[in-house]
């Protein structure tokens, strides 16, 4: 059963003469990785920050967690961000900053401090002064104080921006850990697209501040026809082996090519599947979908319209 963590309907943000949003739909379902990509100004900011209540909702209905209006504030109580910067006391030390959080949410700081650090990677600079860290570092605490009150729904705007490939690698890892483990819904924008969509589940395209396409990463690799590409001269055969195995979304190209749509497959599998049935096999490679490439196209279409 599908479950809405966020539903956003006819939302629009005018600062004076600028319209930063313009009558935006938007759903979250509870279990996605929701990948929000725009350019700079685009208004993915502002929407975050309206959904979290750090500007007022001028037009339109956000319905968090199943609340709005004067249960908006509940709702937020399950909700953890990172908007713009990660935002700690620098003076203080980083289990100070986990501490300090936890009794603001009204929670037990001893277990809750010492299981977030561990999940964030801090443990060796627990007694480090927030200021003394190192970005990427930073960028961990920030995290660590978004997730310590066990939050359903988890809104990052850029948090990758800055972190050398480990940390971007790592920081992966984690968000991944959270939406598996915890089952934590999330919200992230970045301007890092190879890794949001190694993380997302679905994506929203934003620009110049309206929601110009929604669609899931199946939807997005079949579009970039993303999978297992074999090339054979005995294309109709392969298909009928590979379908025989139950592989599914099978696409013949042409005469010496065959697309196995799925990019959870190991081409050594199938490869050695074909070669064991008598097919011959020129090549098999792994094609992975481009999330830039389609932006690009997304927006070249959007220009002509």
């Amino acid at each position: 059963m599908t479950v809405p963590v966020l539903q956003i309907n006819q939302v629009s943000k005018r600062f004076g003469h600028y319209q930063a949003l313009s009558d935006i739909n938007l759903t979250i379902n509870q279990g996605d990785i929701f990948g929000l990509i725009g350019e700079n100004g685009a208004g993915k900011t502002t929407l975050m920050r309206l959904i979290t209540q750090l500007s007022p909702l001028q037009q339109g209905q956000i319905t968090l967690l199943g609340a709005t209006g004067q249960h908006y504030q509940q709702a937020l109580s399950h909700v953890g961000a990172i908007i713009e910067s990660p935002a700690f006391f620098k003076k203080l030390t980083v289990a100070e900053n986990l501490k300090l959080c936890a009794i603001q949410h009204g929670l037990p700081a001893s277990p809750l401090v010492k299981q977030t650090l561990a999940f964030v990677g801090l443990t060796a600079k627990a007694n480090t002064k927030a200021g003394h860290l190192s970005l990427g570092q930073k960028q961990r605490l920030g995290l660590g104080l978004a997730i310590l009150p066990q939050p359903d729904f988890l809104i990052l705007d850029e948090p990758i921006n800055g972190l050398d490939p480990e940390g971007i690698i790592e920081f992966r890892q984690l968000l991944k850990q959270l939406n598996q483990e915890r089952q934590t819904t999330i919200l992230i924008s970045s301007h890092i697209l190879t890794e949001l969509y190694q993380v997302s589940t679905r994506f929203g395209f934003i620009h110049q501040g309206r929601l110009i396409q929604q669609l899931s990463k199946a939807e997005l690799d079949e579009a970039n026809q993303a999978g297992v590409l074999i090339t054979t001269s005995m294309v109709a055969q392969a298909a009928q082996i590979l379908d025989q195995a139950h592989y599914k979304s099978l696409q013949v190209l042409d005469d010496q090519h065959l697309l196995v749509q799925q990019v959870d497959v190991n081409p050594a599998q199938i490869n050695q599947l074909l070669v064991s049935a008598g097919v011959a096999v020129t090549a098999i490679n792994q094609r992975a979908g481009s999330l830039e490439e389609y932006y690009t196209s997304l927006l070249k279409k959007e220009g002509r319209q």
